[in-house]
């Protein structure tokens, strides 16, 4: 019997001329020098399970630490979005109900018009999602509205299956090891307020992200993934 613990990866495809593209276009953007009339954003999101307690917890000691009933409360599922722009620095995190088409578009709607009111052209970068459509903005806002904000937004996708190329999803991993995994939220509004005190406490004591990969660098390093030409 073969007891080898089983490592989970993130493999990418090979010989693929899509995701060579996407990968290309991500890294291309990442590269550019800091334009503030040009923002870079990332955005991702996550689900969460929400659980309420059964036994109120038995406050720490010096004898020991806080004790938690095992036994919890399903209360329903809530959504994480997290927006980050890398090169200032800043987050943004937000929890809804669900993650449908709406939803995004709202959320995105809200970062264009608070943040970057002032800027001509917004670059998200996100995934291809099926909710991750310009036509969401229809589904939610005026056609006047909608319109003003797809001609304000230049969408860079990253590939299938290269979720990694997307900085907003490391964001939320170090958010979700640092806030909300081992933890209980039994609402909505609690995990609101925790999420929200995370991004203010990151963006005020961290600086941006310092993305090292080039397309240079993935063409060597993963080489395995573009398409072989015959000459």
């Amino acid at each position: 019997m073969n007891n080898r613990k089983i490592e989970y990866w993130v493999i990418p495809p090979e010989a693929d001329a899509e995701f060579v593209a996407h990968m290309e276009a991500v890294l291309d953007l990442y590269a550019k020098p800091y334009d503030p009339t040009r923002p870079v954003v990332c955005m991702d999101e996550q689900p969460v399970q929400l659980q309420k307690e059964t036994r109120p917890p038995q406050p720490a000691t010096t004898q020991h630490g806080q004790r938690v009933d095992y036994e919890y409360e399903r209360a329903g599922t809530a959504s994480i979005f997290i927006f980050t722009e890398p090169l200032a620095g800043w987050r943004k995190v937000s929890v809804r109900e669900r993650r449908t088409k709406a939803d995004w578009a709202i959320e995105v709607a809200q970062v264009i018009e608070e943040r970057y009111q002032q800027d001509e052209r917004v670059q998200i970068v996100c995934d291809n999602l099926n909710t991750h459509t310009i036509g969401a903005f229809y589904e939610v806002f005026e056609p006047e509205q909608a319109r003003a904000l797809v001609r304000r937004i230049d969408f860079c996708y990253t590939p299938k299956h290269g979720s990694w190329l997307n900085i907003a999803e490391n964001e939320l991993s170090a958010m979700t090891r640092q806030c909300v995994h081992g933890r209980r939220f039994g609402d909505i509004d609690t995990l609101r307020v925790e999420t929200d005190a995370w991004a203010n406490d990151v963006n005020n004591t961290q600086r941006g992200v310092d993305w090292q990969m080039k397309v240079d660098d993935a063409r060597c390093k993963l080489a395995s993934v573009y398409p072989k030409i015959k000459s």
